[in-house]
């Protein structure tokens, strides 16, 4: 649940997933990213998605509320300070911010995940200057370890808030 007036839900990615993807790569929800994607990366970036359904590796899913298909959220594994760890990312609609749907949707990612993981430990990175992930990550139950610098694809250095969440606590 987002703030108690909307059902968020994660669905699998499908083809027709096309378009949110595209509606996703708006300028000001990429700013923080390093911009927008051309059409031809969206489209590959959309391909990788429908093919990320092994469950305790990699998965993308859509996020839904109240049936509308909404954001993306996904878990995929990499390696982190010489550990085999998991990696989380999510987007959201700009109608939809602010509501605690991305929170909702990354309580729902971890809870499927911790069915799954061959991993123990969860990241999340979200740029020190983007406040709203950063709240997501701390309303979701991960631990701040502190800021370092991060790789992004179309960023050649971000100054990152390193976030970590337990996937099997004690």
């Amino acid at each position: 649940m987002g703030d108690g007036l909307e059902t968020v839900r994660l669905d699998r990615w499908h083809d027709a997933d096309f378009e949110l993807l595209r509606r996703l790569n708006a300028p000001e929800m990429t700013d923080h990213l390093g911009g927008p994607e051309t059409e031809w990366e969206v489209f590959g970036r959309h391909q990788r998605y429908l093919s990320y359904t092994e469950p305790g590796v990699v998965e993308m899913f859509v996020v839904e509320v109240d049936g509308e298909r909404i954001g993306t959220i996904g878990y995929w594994e990499r390696t982190w300070r010489d550990e085999a760890v998991y990696e989380t990312g999510w987007t959201v609609l700009p109608g939809f911010q602010g509501r605690g749907v991305a929170t909702a949707a990354a309580r729902a990612l971890v809870a499927r995940l911790r069915d799954v993981a061959g991993r123990r430990f969860l990241y999340a990175f979200p740029s020190v200057d983007h406040p709203a992930s950063n709240a997501v990550c701390r309303k979701a139950g991960f631990t701040l370890l502190g800021e370092t610098d991060f790789l992004y694809p179309r960023v050649p250095s971000m100054r990152v808030c390193e976030w970590r969440l337990d996937l099997d606590p004690p």
